[in-house]
């Protein structure tokens, strides 16, 4: 009887330890995108973290039932687990665990497979080696040694479900749009600017139709069913789709759910290098948001990006050109000015007029991203007056080059977000041009394939050149920014490699003696923490 208890408060430790540890598993299968083939790379690139040593240490309560000491294996076991619980150590999270449906449905299953180990422990504790319980200790101690393993088993599990489930919401999704013959879908994509020019382009709409856009960074395929089930109404005459892709096919799979009547490219650049492979699979991909067009839908395409343009477009439907160099734009913008205040331009259309446009957003990307919404306002008959005024009242897109004033000395510009080749090139222009003493913080990039090495050493050579003080987080993932350094010969003593962001923003509060700005470049996401 009381070996009975015993078990029964063994297991409710382990369960008190296991749900928790399988809490962090399911965390870095969903910042996976629930992908094994993506959570099995990231379990290689972090053992210590998958398989703890700590966890093996369960394993010496096996010993005593080797001797017939099942009292002692039960208590031991159990004070393991309680300490393990009570000890665990608490990670920063940058974005937490979200609780789905589909995370409710995991657990489920993993919880079935835990069950699994539980009852073949309970089935086989009649052999003579382990007695009763002896073999309900082992089994359960190594499934919480292979809890990454059992999520991975139980995401497989559930795919076929999960497909069904997400085809269904996929379409009612398109029922929905095709019950609504009157609304207009604009996609927008790019390798960069696609946030930002969305919600410009709504900021621009919404002051003459009513407008919807796809919240935050909904721009998966399930991310844009979600809002067209959830948020889109009959009297919506606009809806603005963002179209974010990591793998050919991705673009083409939300316009057949929308069905866009325009298109806006903003940009095509070395990004998601480990599952594109090749700069011509990211440009046929991203212009699979054109080449599905009706014939009387309209493209609005960056003239002045080079990749774009050596794209040979397939669809010729009606094509709006926009820029700030090329020849033969529709729309162009001049008589650029930057300050710390934000950015003033002239926009000249094709047929002559002209619009003086003011705005806080900083960089000549937003430029680009502005002249898009400016762009489709004017094709859709909104006064240059009108979109100009909108733009003056445009607030910066969070985390994308957000000016941020602080207490003190500090002047931040947020550019957290998923920072690529391109972009933060352009940041360490913005930053250069500004007065104050610069600092930037930055991990660099990641999800470049093989060229990740080649481009954040590139990167650390635009910061020598950019910045007063050079602030580099991760000890390991910042080494070829390191290098990049070296060539240019930055100064040591203006470069401080932090552990983590903590210790970086310690820092940034020690040097900024004076006035100064500093650009957060880049915040990788807690499945690249060292």
């Amino acid at each position: 009887m009381i070996n009975t208890i015993l078990a029964i408060l063994y297991l409710a430790a382990w369960a008190f330890y296991t749900v928790r540890f399988t809490k962090r598993s399911t965390h870095m299968l969903q910042q996976n995108s629930y992908k094994n083939e993506r959570f099995w790379g990231w379990i290689k690139s972090h053992m210590s973290r998958a398989f703890p040593i700590r966890n093996t240490i369960g394993l010496a309560a096996v010993v005593p039932f080797l001797f017939g000491a099942e009292a002692l294996g039960l208590i031991i076991g159990f004070l393991y687990f309680l300490f393990m619980a009570l000890t665990m150590p608490q990670l920063k999270e940058k974005k937490a665990l979200v609780i789905t449906a589909r995370v409710k449905r995991l657990f489920i299953t993993i919880g079935v497979l835990f069950v699994l180990f539980t009852i073949i422990g309970l089935l086989l504790g009649n052999t003579a080696l382990f007695y009763t319980y002896g073999w309900l200790v082992f089994l359960t101690v190594i499934a919480t040694m292979l809890t990454y393993f059992i999520t991975m088993a139980a995401n497989y599990i559930n795919y076929p479900m999960e497909r069904k489930i997400s085809q269904h919401y996929v379409n009612d999704a398109e029922r929905i749009i095709k019950s609504m013959p009157d609304l207009e879908v604009i996609g927008i994509t790019g390798s960069y600017g696609k946030t930002s020019t969305k919600h410009m382009l709504e900021t621009v709409l919404s002051s003459e139709f009513n407008t919807l856009m796809t919240p935050e960074s909904y721009n998966t395929p399930m991310g844009v069913t979600k809002t067209i089930r959830t948020m889109l109404r009959p009297y919506h005459e606009i809806f603005i789709a963002e179209m974010g892709a990591k793998r050919p096919g991705d673009i083409e799979e939300i316009c057949d759910i929308v069905h866009q009547r325009y298109g806006v490219l903003t940009a095509v650049g070395e990004q998601h290098l480990e599952t594109f492979k090749t700069l011509d699979n990211i440009k046929k991909t991203k212009f699979e948001i054109v080449e599905t067009l009706p014939q009387e839908g309209t493209a609005f395409v960056n003239k002045d990006d080079e990749n774009i343009m050596s794209y040979e477009q397939q669809n010729q439907c009606r094509t709006i050109y926009y820029g700030i160099d090329a020849e033969d734009l529709h729309y162009r913008a001049k008589n650029i000015g930057y300050s710390s205040k934000g950015t003033s331009f002239t926009v000249v259309k094709y047929d002559g007029t002209t619009a003086e446009i003011q705005t806080r957003l900083l960089g000549r990307h937003n430029i680009y991203n502005i002249l898009a919404a400016v762009a489709i306002g004017s094709e859709k008959g909104i006064s240059f007056e009108k979109i100009a005024r909108a733009l003056r009242k445009a607030q910066p897109v969070e985390h994308r080059l957000e000016l941020k004033k602080t207490n003190g000395n500090i002047t931040i510009v947020d550019d957290s977000f998923n920072s690529n080749p391109v972009g933060s090139r352009m940041a360490m222009e913005v930053l250069s041009h500004m007065p104050e003493y610069k600092i930037a913080i930055t991990p660099g990039m990641i999800e470049l394939g093989e060229k990740e090495y080649e481009l954040n050493k590139a990167l650390g050579t635009y910061m020598a050149d950019a910045c007063d003080f050079i602030i580099l987080v991760g000890k390991k993932q910042t080494v070829p920014l390191q290098d990049g350094l070296k060539e240019k010969n930055y100064p040591e003593s203006q470069l401080y490699v932090a552990s983590d962001l903590q210790d970086a923003l310690a820092k940034m509060n020690e040097i900024a003696t004076q006035p100064s700005v500093v650009l957060l470049e880049n915040d990788l996401p807690d499945s690249f923490n060292e």
